[in-house]
């Protein structure tokens, strides 16, 4: 699995994975009452309990902790999803598990934890590393499920694999970047479903 906090800024100073943890979940919490754009290093330094100074020795910026924080919940979202793939037995199953998976867990932050959800919107408008690596996971279990099902006859094979890859990537992206979801919500339950459907007709031998 492509980890997506390897793509997260790094600290600088001491490399103290458990500081940098309290540090992460603490401001998990604070961003999901007040909100990210509304939250300083200042604001976050005194509901941590820590000094500006000491959390800068492990985060360049907000920004980097923010990253931080949107690695680690595109993760949990990626470990999920692989999951849910990992337990179908055909490429057929293994796609429609992984469309409706990734928009269910997505549309869960989106209703359980908005703030947080903004925080992953915020990160795909800037283009942040997570949000990238994210992006390329979802494009590799594409290309996994693809090559299996036309190695097993399930899919044709005269299409360019990576054109296959991209055109279905296009149809899932609006309803699992965390930028676009939230002006699809209204048709997010039935979405996946319907346009499994459609691009498994259009795999077909």
């Amino acid at each position: 699995m492509t980890d997506i906090m390897a793509a997260a800024p790094q600290s600088r100073g001491p490399a103290d994975h458990a500081v940098r943890e309290q540090i992460v979940e603490a401001a998990r919490e604070h961003f999901s009452q007040y909100g990210y754009a509304k939250t300083t290093v200042s604001d976050l330094a005194k509901s941590i309990g820590f000094s500006k100074a000491y959390i800068y020795k492990f985060f360049d910026s907000k920004e980097a902790v923010g990253e931080a924080i949107c690695a680690k919940t595109l993760n949990g979202i990626v470990a999920t999803v692989e999951a849910a793939v990992a337990g179908a037995s055909t490429p057929t199953e293994k796609f429609r598990q992984m469309f409706k998976v990734l928009v269910g867990t997505s549309v869960a932050l989106f209703f359980n934890d908005r703030k947080l959800y903004d925080i992953a919107a915020y990160a795909a408008s800037e283009q942040w590393p997570s949000c990238r690596a994210y992006r390329e996971r979802i494009g590799q279990m594409l290309t996994e499920i693809v090559r299996e099902g036309r190695e097993r006859g399930e899919f044709e094979r005269k299409t360019p694999l990576d054109e296959t890859v991209h055109a279905i990537d296009l149809v899932v992206q609006p309803y699992v970047n965390p930028l676009l979801l939230q002006y699809n919500l209204d048709v997010a339950e039935e979405a996946p479903v319907q346009l499994s459907s459609l691009v498994l007709r259009s795999l077909a031998p």
